[in-house]
């Protein structure tokens, strides 16, 4: 049973940046996708960006590559996201996901958040104007 611990999230003016943190155990295999998502106000959960832990390819959802970059520690099993030029819209719960899968070669993860099997605890971002 995979389980994702992630890391406080914080408060930040227009522009800023913050880094979130997500801490992985109880791995039984190398090959994950692993995957931020947002709950912001009006919308469903919305995936940002997954890696795949066995080769590091990435994949951004659409109009998240600019502002967002995702990247892991394997050696730590921690996965990471940056977040600059933080917007209003950014605010919202963050939350990081993994499931379990193997790729085809060169493929990549997608940010679907129905296809998530384990999911962190959630942490609030909030991006003031």
């Amino acid at each position: 049973q995979l389980h994702l611990v992630q890391s406080e999230g914080g408060s930040v003016q227009n522009g800023g940046s913050l880094r979130l943190s997500c801490a992985a155990s109880g791995y039984t295999t190398s090959r994950y996708c692993m995957g931020w998502f947002r709950e912001v106000p009006g919308k469903e959960r919305e995936g940002v960006a997954a890696i795949y832990t066995d080769g590091g390819r990435i994949k951004y959802a659409d109009s998240m590559k600019d502002r967002f970059t995702i990247s892991q520690d394997i050696d730590a099993h921690t996965l990471f996201l940056q977040m600059d030029g933080l917007k209003p819209d950014d605010t919202g719960m963050y939350y990081c996901a993994a499931r379990k899968v193997r790729l085809p070669s060169g493929g990549t993860c997608n940010t679907h958040p129905d296809d998530y099997a384990y999911w962190g605890q959630g942490t609030q971002v909030t991006v003031s104007s």
